[in-house]
């Protein structure tokens, strides 16, 4: 859009302070070292201020194509930045504590972090459902390959949003029944998953983007996109049968 209104402009500068974050904590992790993997990590704040930065700031792009109020749209990119900010915070927070960030109920502080951290996952859930139920059910705007792209781009997002709620889920029941090591390691098999769907509404819509800056043809920047999307299936198609393989 040509002249960003002040909810878009917000969140692209709070995306971007997400993106640092990560940085730097990937600066941290190379001063101070220590495992790149496990519950206790820099990998979380890295991982999370760069994936959460990055959705965010495509998020709020990629809604200007939808057919949706701009009151609503502000109210709703506010909250879900406000929600951005309380994870990537909460993992960091925890990260700098030493201790894990999510299924940790160790302690009365430690129950609330992993709650809220739990609870604004499943407003990103709604939210991100919202935007995806919107985005099937009005046609979006945009150039040609745009709407394809942006549905098939949030339809593979509840691919994620779905293996992160399943990965909380299942976590929780091992903790709550005494199995805290096995909720840690009850995760690992639907990470690919999650990763790999992320951001495909990104870089999918990115691509429409890419393609309308060039002299081809309507046609074959659809062949494109489609190819693109499709590409973009096979590879979560195989991040699920290896979290079904590994589980």
């Amino acid at each position: 859009m040509d002249h960003p209104r002040p909810v878009e402009r917000l969140c692209h500068a709070i995306g971007l302070l997400l993106v640092v974050s990560g940085l730097v904590h990937l600066a941290v992790f190379a001063v101070d070292g220590g495992p790149w993997y496990g519950p206790v990590s820099w990998r979380k704040p890295v991982t999370f201020g760069l994936s959460f930065g990055v959705t965010l700031i495509a998020v709020t792009w990629v809604t200007s194509y939808l057919r949706i109020g701009e009151r609503a749209r502000t109210v709703l990119l506010a909250v879900f930045a406000a929600d951005c900010v309380v994870e990537v915070g909460g993992i960091t927070l925890q990260a700098w504590r030493r201790v894990p960030s999510h299924l940790d109920m160790e302690t009365p502080f430690d129950t609330a972090v992993s709650m809220t951290l739990a609870v604004g996952g499943g407003v990103l859930v709604v939210l991100l459902t919202f935007f995806a139920a919107v985005s099937f059910r009005y046609r979006p705007t945009g150039p040609v390959g745009m709407p394809a792209a942006v549905r098939a781009g949030f339809a593979v997002l509840l691919v994620a949003l779905a293996s992160g709620a399943a990965m909380i889920a299942r976590g929780v029941v091992l903790t709550r029944t005494g199995h805290q090591e096995a909720a840690y390691r009850s995760t690992a098999p639907l990470k690919p998953l999650h990763a790999v769907s992320l951001h495909a509404v990104l870089v999918l819509p990115a691509l429409a983007w890419l393609l309308s800056r060039t002299s081809w043809s309507d046609r074959a920047r659809r062949r494109i996109v489609a190819a693109a999307i499709g590409c973009y299936a096979a590879a979560v198609a195989a991040a699920g049968i290896w979290a079904v393989l590994t589980r």
